[in-house]
């Protein structure tokens, strides 16, 4: 009894340790350390845009126009006198929503998808595969901009765009690794021993391919920012007077030589977001490959 009591701790705090661990592995490599970094302070920026801001992303005439960074407006002045730090703090908001958002229905689609074709076989791996193949044949541009001239120019179908954009990379990279996982042998014994079909893609399946699929959607979050600025930028996606990084560096192309601030510092905010998300994966990708649990 005593022996069984004293054994429970160590079991519990097994899977605290493993999370310990993963942090720890993470932070050590400087790609995951700096990525981490980058992430944060988008997410701090995101969520405390209403505190950090000093004056309304949208109202005009809050300070001269193109009035140069420095000063009383740290990051200066668009042409119509908005704060600049200020629409980009809250386009900070916008671009972590995006990101999120796309990759998280692109995700859940796409290795719903791939697990089922994987585990089933058949005639159904076969319509499933082979319709992603047919949808990856066709760059994720030209798939967003297919469905923002059907659904129309606005900020919620770019996000929506993108993300069926998406689904078919994120299909087929979950098949790949399903294949993997349904030909071990602790596979076919769940089978033999007469586990479900639910049971054996949710309670099997799911676990072991979701480290690597978290890799995978990190590293898509920064595909997914820049599909949609790019969407903005060609203007189907935000609308203004929305302060969103890639219709900010759109209105700002006619103003390039007087103010070229405008058009420099969303473009250096999105390149400093998608260089942390990529780091970010980077640091994933090896704070999860087992060889690095062993060192």
């Amino acid at each position: 009894m005593s022996g069984s009591a004293t054994s429970m701790p160590h079991r519990s705090s097994e899977p605290v340790q493993a999370k310990h661990g993963f942090w720890r592995r993470l932070v050590r490599t400087p790609n995951g350390f700096v990525g981490l970094l980058i992430v944060a302070v988008l997410i701090v920026c995101a969520f405390g845009a209403d505190f950090l801001a000093p004056y309304n992303p949208t109202k005009m005439g809050s300070g001269p126009r193109f009035l140069p960074p420095g000063g009383t407006y740290l990051l200066g002045t668009d042409e119509f006198g908005r704060d600049m730090l200020s629409r980009i703090l809250y386009g900070s908001r916008l671009t972590l929503l995006i990101g999120a958002v796309a990759v998280g229905i692109s995700l859940t689609i796409g290795m719903l998808l791939g697990m089922v074709a994987a585990y089933c076989r058949g005639w159904i791996e076969t319509v499933l595969m082979r319709s992603s193949d047919i949808l990856f044949s066709f760059t994720e541009t030209l798939i967003a901009l297919s469905c923002v001239a059907v659904l129309g120019p606005s900020l919620q179908n770019a996000v929506l765009a993108v993300a069926i954009a998406g689904i078919p990379f994120y299909a087929r990279t979950c098949y790949s690794a399903s294949l993997v996982e349904v030909s071990k042998p602790y596979f076919e014994a769940s089978i033999a021993a007469g586990a479900g079909p639910f049971r054996m893609v949710f309670h099997h399946l799911l676990p072991n391919v979701l480290p690597t699929m978290i890799v995978v959607a990190t590293l898509g979050v920064s595909t997914a920012i820049l599909a949609a600025a790019g969407l903005s930028f060609l203007g189907l996606g935000a609308q203004p007077p929305t302060p969103e990084w890639g219709y900010m560096l759109a209105g700002s192309r006619d103003y390039i030589n007087r103010a070229p601030w405008l058009m420099t510092i969303p473009g250096v905010a999105i390149a400093i977001t998608v260089l942390g998300f990529n780091l970010l994966g980077d640091g994933f990708r090896t704070a999860l490959d087992p060889k690095e649990r062993d060192r």
